[in-house]
């Protein structure tokens, strides 16, 4: 087996406590089922110790054990779901970003960020109002792409 570049020891302790509850959830999921450590690291193909283990959260586990062990929990949800580009908020929002920036004129003297609630030019002079620090908006760049590209997506069906 390859050697690990990062020991579990330097994983960010938000990583570790993802993998504790987890290791919790999954223990809970076997024992409500009635059966032991060694029944399901049969169905699973591992050794007694190797479940003992994830249920410990041993951060050092093989990625797929803990994979198998949620499938064997729930078959119908998938743990791809959870990494899906639509559930990809940072992407999402870089993206957002871009599009806006593309749509944006040249002369605009707003950052990407701060164009979401940037006023119009004026049509007479072409200037800008002066920049004013706004309120955050409820509504999430993630948001404005999946309405930008739903936009986008009916116009190609409409059309």
């Amino acid at each position: 087996m390859p050697r690990q570049n990062t020991s579990p020891a330097d994983y960010p302790q938000a990583v570790l406590q993802q993998i504790e509850q987890l290791a919790h959830n999954i223990a809970i999921a076997r024992k409500r089922r009635g059966e032991s450590q060694a029944q399901w690291a049969k169905k699973l193909g591992i050794s007694q110790p190797t479940m003992a283990r994830i249920e410990r959260g041993d951060p050092s586990v093989a990625m797929a054990s803990y994979v198998m062990c949620m499938w064997l929990i729930n078959q119908a949800q998938g743990l791809a779901d959870l990494v899906a580009p639509l559930n990809d908020h940072a992407a999402l929002e870089k993206e957002v970003a871009k599009v806006r920036a593309k749509r944006r004129p040249a002369n605009s003297p707003y950052s990407a960020p701060e164009a979401r609630n940037a006023p119009a030019a004026n049509p007479i002079t072409g200037q800008y109002p002066p920049r004013v620090a706004e309120p955050a908006k409820a509504w999430s760049t993630a948001q404005g792409l999946a309405a930008l590209m739903a936009g986008s997506t009916s116009k190609k069906h409409d059309g």
